[in-house]
């Protein structure tokens, strides 16, 4: 059996690729905090993400290692939380470095996640691999997220970095908050609703991590998105269709930057502002999407 590593197991995208591993016959080691929702799906070992341990000894022979290590960026944005968003994915990153210079045998190949939001957030640009990088924090976590990747990677390893969207599971992620506003009627578009949602099926998620995990060709920095990304106006409109909601309230700005951090606790720049990525590479490289269009995404989750 092939032997991959998952840091940052416990979230959303691990446990998911975790469980698609399975099914593909990997051993599948878990590495975080907790195993909470990891029951069954491979060997868990603890960490900090700060200090090496046993865990390091897990990591030997193995055939890659995905490293998904990153505090939610579903936050208030205090300077608190902004300090531990970007110190959660450089730290975690270099410590892994560390651990690979102690092993005799390393793992074949370094998945690396890291997010489309480096290209900010220009309304009418639809951004590629080769677009240049936006301004804020979004993209200035992500460069030093990515360079602590390339200081960290050991020579002769094969690198793939994953830039990735909006990932659409219905158990896990932002789509069921989103799927809850709808239900309350609240399912308009936000502010103009031009704003660009580049997004991804979970499943599609778990087939380019496949494919970066087994195709040696695969290298470099990869968006992992659809080749389809939309609007919010028309993402919110599918959203209602596939939940069979007639019809939803608009967030007007004002009232989106007043109810975001007090109701949902969260940073309302995630719904005023958005981004179109589009995946070039992996279109040039010929990956097939299972569900390119978001109306068919939201059928499949939703049927």
């Amino acid at each position: 059996m092939k032997k991959v590593i998952i840091f940052g197991a416990s979230g959303f995208i691990g446990s998911n690729l975790a469980k698609f591993l399975n099914k593909q016959n990997y051993k599948v080691i878990l590495i975080s905090r907790h195993s909470s929702g990891l029951e069954g799906l491979g060997k868990f070992c603890q960490w900090d993400a700060q200090n090496l341990g046993p865990w390091v000894k897990e990591l030997e022979g193995a055939d890659a290692l995905v490293n998904l290590v990153g505090r939610s960026v579903d936050c208030i944005k205090s300077a608190e939380n902004c300090d531990a968003i970007l110190r959660s994915r450089v730290q975690s990153t270099e410590l892994i470095g560390k651990a690979l210079k102690k092993l005799r045998t390393p793992p074949k190949t370094w998945i690396q996640m890291s997010t489309a939001h480096i290209y900010g957030d220009p309304e009418d640009i639809v951004c590629t691999e080769d677009s240049p990088y936006g301004y804020g924090l979004a993209p200035f976590v992500g460069q030093a997220w990515e360079q602590a990747f390339h200081d960290s990677v050991l020579e002769g390893m094969r690198k793939v970095v994953l830039r990735t969207s909006f990932v659409l599971g219905k158990n896990g992620g932002a789509l069921p908050r989103l799927a809850k506003i709808v239900k309350w009627g609240l399912g308009g578009k936000v502010s103009h609703g031009r704003q660009g949602i580049s997004w991804l099926h979970e499943d599609d998620m778990n087939r380019i991590f496949l494919r970066a995990i087994e195709d040696d060709a695969m290298q470099g920095t990869y968006i992992a998105s659809s080749p389809e990304p939309v609007s919010n106006a028309e993402f919110m409109r599918e959203l209602r269709k596939a939940l069979r909601v007639p019809f939803g309230l608009p967030g007007m700005s004002p009232l989106v930057k007043l109810a975001a951090p007090l109701i949902m606790k969260t940073d309302p720049e995630l719904a005023l502002y958005g981004r179109y990525c589009r995946p070039q590479k992996l279109l040039n490289e010929g990956f097939e999407f299972n569900c390119p269009k978001l109306k068919q995404a939201l059928v499949n989750l939703y049927d």
